[in-house]
C-alpha cells in the first residue's frame, strides 16, 4: 500500500486551496440500495467501505429540528411523501403540494406558516464532529427552488416564472433567509471548522437549462451570490451543484462566488470535459465526473479505470479535481464496478 502523508482534510483543502495532494481525494454519492450492494460485495459496514476504498467523503453536519409537533406523515413545509418502489430501490415523493391552491402572494402571507430558524437545535454539532478532526466537514448552503417545486408542484413553479413571479419572490425570500440563518447558526456554532458548504440549484437537464438564462438570473443567482458571501466570510469553500448541462451559465456561477463545479454530467450537452476544463479550470475545483448514466451502471470494471484515467488527464490536469460520481450511484450499478473506481482512482491518484 502506497503511503498517505495527508489526512482527508488536508487532502481536500490542497484541492480547494490549489496546492499539490499527496493524492487526489476521493468522494462518493451513493442510494442506500446501492450502498448496501456494496458493503455485501466487500463483507464490512460502511466505514470499512471508506477505509479499504480510501474514500475522503465529508462529515456533514446541521441543525437537529425541535420546532412544533409535525402532521402525520408530513414535514415542517406540510409535504407528505410517497414511497415509490422503481424495482431496484425507492424515492419517496411528494404526493402534495401546500402552496398550490393559492394565487396570490397576499393569500399564501394569511395562509401558510413559514419555518422558522429557531425551529432548530445547533448544540450537539460539536458532538457530531468529535474525533473526526481529520476529516473535511460540510455544513449549511440552500437549494430553495428545489423546496419550491414541492411546494406548488412542478408545472406550477415552472409557469411561476412568468405568471406570478411576485410569488416567486416572496417564497424565495423566505426560504433563502431560512436557508441564511440556519447556516450562519452553523457557523457560529463551530466557528472555523466548517469547510465546504452546497450552495445550489439544479439548473440542467440533459440537452441544456431548463430555465431561460434571464430567469436564474433574475430568481436564484442574487439571492446565492449572498449565500456565498456568507460562505466565504467564515472562511468556507462555496460548494455548487447542478445536475445536467448549465455551460451557459457557468460564467455567472464563477461571479456569484463558486469554489467547487458539481457534479459534472459530461455526458449532457455543453458539459465536455476537455472544454469546462480549457475554459474554467483556473477558477473552479471539478468534484465529479465519473459516469453514473452509462459508465457506472452498464460498463465493464476496465471501462470504468479508462474513464477514470480520463478525468485525471483531463479534469485533474494540473489539480483542480476530486474524484466521484456524477451524481448518487444507483443500484443497479455492478459493485466491482465501484471498486474498479476507487481503486483506479487511487493506484493513479498522485498528481
Amino acid at each position: 500500500m502506497k503511503k498517505e502523508t495527508m489526512s482527508p482534510q488536508e487532502r481536500w483543502l490542497a484541492v480547494l486551496n490549489r496546492q499539490s495532494p499527496d493524492r487526489v481525494p476521493m468522494d462518493i454519492w451513493v442510494t442506500p440500495e446501492a450502498a448496501e450492494n456494496l458493503q455485501r460485495y466487500l463483507g464490512c459496514d460502511w466505514e470499512g467501505v471508506l477505509k479499504r476504498l480510501h474514500i475522503d467523503t465529508p462529515v456533514t453536519v446541521a441543525g437537529r429540528y425541535i420546532g412544533p409537533p409535525l402532521e402525520d406523515g408530513a414535514d415542517m413545509w406540510g409535504v407528505r411523501c410517497k414511497r415509490v418502489d422503481y424495482g431496484t430501490g425507492a424515492y419517496d415523493e411528494a404526493v402534495n403540494a401546500p402552496l398550490a391552491r393559492y394565487h396570490s402572494v397576499d393569500e399564501i402571507a394569511a395562509a401558510f406558516r413559514w419555518p422558522s430558524p429557531d425551529w432548530f437545535d445547533y448544540a450537539h454539532i460539536p458532538d457530531q464532529i468529535k474525533g473526526k478532526e481529520d476529516q473535511i466537514i460540510r455544513g449549511g448552503g440552500s437549494e430553495p427552488f428545489l423546496r419550491y417545486k414541492t411546494l406548488r408542484g412542478d408545472s406550477q413553479a415552472f409557469m411561476d416564472l412568468i405568471e406570478h413571479p411576485d410569488i416567486v419572490h416572496y417564497c424565495l425570500d423566505k426560504m433563502f433567509e431560512l436557508c441564511y440563518q440556519d447556516t450562519l447558526r452553523i457557523f457560529e456554532t463551530i466557528p472555523g471548522r466548517v469547510s465546504i458548504t452546497y450552495v445550489a440549484e439544479d439548473l440542467g437537464g440533459q440537452d441544456g437549462l431548463m430555465y431561460s438564462p434571464g430567469h436564474v438570473r433574475q430568481f436564484l443567482f442574487p439571492r446565492m451570490k449572498r449565500m456565498a458571501e456568507l460562505t466565504h466570510q467564515a472562511g468556507s469553500f462555496v460548494f455548487n451543484h447542478s445536475d445536467g448541462g448549465f455551460r451557459e451559465v457557468i460564467p455567472d456561477i464563477i461571479d456569484l462566488g463558486a469554489d467547487v463545479l458539481n457534479p459534472i454530467q459530461w455526458r449532457c450537452r455543453g458539459m465536455d470535459r476537455e472544454g469546462l476544463k480549457r475554459d474554467f479550470g483556473g477558477k473552479l475545483v471539478f468534484h465529479g465526473g465519473v459516469d453514473n448514466q452509462q459508465t457506472l451502471p452498464f460498463g465493464s470494471p476496465d471501462d470504468v479505470r479508462n474513464e477514470v484515467i480520463d478525468n485525471y488527464a483531463i479534469l485533474g490536469s494540473g489539480g483542480g479535481y476530486i474524484l466521484a460520481p456524477c451524481h448518487n450511484i444507483q443500484s443497479i450499478t455492478p459493485p466491482e464496478n465501484i471498486v474498479a473506481m476507487y481503486e483506479a482512482g487511487y493506484d493513479a491518484g498522485r498528481l
